[in-house]
């Protein structure tokens, strides 16, 4: 790489000597190809993956409670294997062991889940992913699910297979099969191991509900256009066919005309690249700034446009004059600019009339003729202004590819038909592409958006579900294990509703704690994933509170029927329990 970028440095350096009015000071920038590939949806992979983990290690936590509640209840059956010679080696590779087999089939389980929906998901990430990226299942993804099963089944029995060897020998084999169950510190590993899955799965919550948060913020977002009822069709003329600026500006009028006498068209107009794809960006050179070279002149985004541009898109016109017919390759050039180009180089200055020389351009600078709103060009997700000009089609030099806009009273798609013919009544061999409404566009703009929300909040939705499974088999523990408790109670004369109040109590306080942990975490973590956020910050208050009451909600749930069980314990029936 340094050694790629040192000979472009070099070639830069030499071009600029030759060419200084309009190569000084360009130069370029070497990239590695997967970074240029990857650079767009690197950010929202790497959050992705960083779910995937969360989840990996609430599944783990998961498992290890329930093996370690298992193992509680095998504490003589290890006393006695111990008493009868077993090592700590031994009792350690026994849990591993079982641990793993579990693991591994659940690995197998998954990978025939995955057989079955990965056409689901390309549909969903395919389209984000570079053409050269193919998702499937191959030799690396079984090899990594392999060894994902083993780790996790390692990680999962680590802390039963340890509490076991601690076990003491002479209690263990005095005491009855029933009793062993109650160990103060296997209550207290569960109690940890279920705070924990709480509040990994608030972190999760949390991400999720920034994201569609975002989403909703970014679909009633302001684009500066009104995208309704508006159909949008891509033009590329070949320029063999189309040779003269003369041909190509007669092709796309003459579609334009078709187009217009259509029933049902109200307005109908061509522009190079519609917004929120992006476009072409140029220098520019501004009456009443000062002279520099071309390298240091402002760059802005260019569009050329037809008249009726700002009509179809509803771009309100704030100054000045729209483009005409009278616009056209003999009439001296003109451009509309922004509002915030405007405020920009004319702060306090009428922009109509000034001049502007577009420096990819031939000719002569270009007047001012109008002013209009800011649209967003780049993306809803892009808030900072655009100061754009708009360029007329009938004065630049070349036109080859256009993408036609029309807007109709009717629902945009049922004009497909008819545009088509009215195309192919110009020429016949004319391929129709691209053909969307331009509600599709604004929807397309915010598909990484909404594949980030869909896939986090899944693996939220995951996360949540596992942390209830914790919390209702810690309660449907704890209840068994405080059955004689509960009896007790009971015959000295306990109501249900104070029983169903001292479980549901003890749930909710594993809850809390697992929320307080959470929310702390989240307020680091969820920073890692402010540029994929949009209008509200890494640390949305409102967010944090709505996941922390819906977590608790389902904690609730969870707790309510190990609660309503231990309010039915017979007292008779309990104090004769072991």
């Amino acid at each position: 790489m340094k050694k790629a970028q040192s000979e472009m440095d070099t070639i830069s350096a030499r071009l600029a000597q030759q060419y200084p009015a309009d190569d000084a000071g360009w130069g370029a920038v070497v990239l590695r190809l997967n970074q240029q590939m990857f650079h767009e949806v690197g950010p929202a992979l790497f959050v992705l993956f960083g779910a995937v983990g969360f989840v990996l290690l609430i599944a783990c936590t998961n498992v290890a409670n329930l093996t370690l509640a298992k193992a509680l209840g095998r504490r003589k059956e290890i006393a006695v294997r111990t008493a009868l010679g077993a090592g700590r080696g031994r009792i350690l590779s026994l849990v591993l062991t079982e641990t793993i087999l579990i693991s591994v089939a659940g690995g197998a389980m998954a990978l025939l889940l995955a057989h079955f929906v990965i056409q689901a998901i390309a549909e969903f990430i395919g389209p984000q992913l570079p053409f050269t990226v193919q998702i499937g299942l191959d030799g690396w993804v079984l090899g990594f699910t392999l060894a994902i099963s083993i780790l996790t089944g390692l990680i999962a029995g680590l802390a039963p297979s340890w509490h076991l060897t601690k076990t003491n020998l002479n209690e263990s084999l005095k005491q009855g099969l029933g009793k062993t169950d109650a160990d103060s510190s296997g209550g207290r590993a569960r109690s940890v191991f279920v705070a924990a899955e709480v509040a990994l799965s608030l972190v999760l919550l949390v991400g999720a509900g920034l994201m569609i948060r975002t989403l909703y913020l970014l679909r009633n977002a302001d684009s500066g256009m009104d995208a309704r009822n508006v159909l949008t069709v891509t033009l590329g003329i070949s320029k063999e066919k189309y040779a003269t600026v003369t041909q190509q500006n007669g092709f796309f009028n003459h579609v334009l005309e078709q187009v217009r006498a259509l029933p049902g068209v109200e307005f109908a107009t061509a522009v190079d690249n519609l917004p929120l794809q992006g476009g072409s960006i140029q220098p520019v050179a501004v009456e009443g700034q000062p002279v520099v070279a071309m390298a240091d002149q402002p760059e802005v985004p260019v569009r050329l446009i037809t008249p009726g541009y700002l009509r179809v898109m509803r771009i309100p016109l704030k100054q000045g004059r729209d483009f005409t017919e009278a616009d056209n390759a003999n009439a001296s050039p003109v451009i509309l600019v922004s509002e915030s180009f405007a405020k920009r180089f004319w702060p306090n200055e009428n922009p109509i009339g000034k001049h502007v020389k577009l420096t990819f351009l031939p000719g002569d600078a270009s007047e001012v003729v109008g002013v209009v709103g800011d649209v967003r060009l780049n993306g809803l997700s892009v808030t900072e202004p655009v100061q754009a000009v708009y360029h007329a089609m009938a004065q630049n030099p070349q036109t080859t590819f256009m993408r036609l806009a029309l807007r109709t009273g009717l629902p945009p798609t049922s004009l497909i038909s008819a545009v088509t013919e009215a195309i192919h009544r110009v020429d016949a061999d004319e391929p129709v592409v691209g053909v969307r409404t331009m509600e599709a566009v604004v929807d397309l703009s915010i598909a990484q958006n909404r594949l980030n929300m869909i896939l986090l909040s899944a693996f939220a939705g995951l996360a949540l579900l596992l942390a209830s499974i914790g919390i209702y088999g810690m309660q449907s523990y704890a209840v068994r294990q405080r059955t004689r408790e509960v009896g007790i109670r009971v015959a000295m004369g306990a109501q249900p509703a104070e029983v169903f109040r001292l479980i549901i109590a003890q749930g909710l306080r594993l809850a809390t704690t697992g929320i307080v942990i959470g929310l702390a975490a989240s307020f680091g973590l969820t920073r890692l994933m402010a540029s994929q956020l949009y209008g509200l910050s890494a640390t949305d208050p409102w967010t944090f509170i709505g996941v922390s009451l819906v977590l608790l909600m389902v904690a609730l749930a969870a707790c309510f029927i190990p609660a309503r069980r231990a309010t039915r314990i017979d007292p008779v029936v309990a104090l004769r329990y072991e």
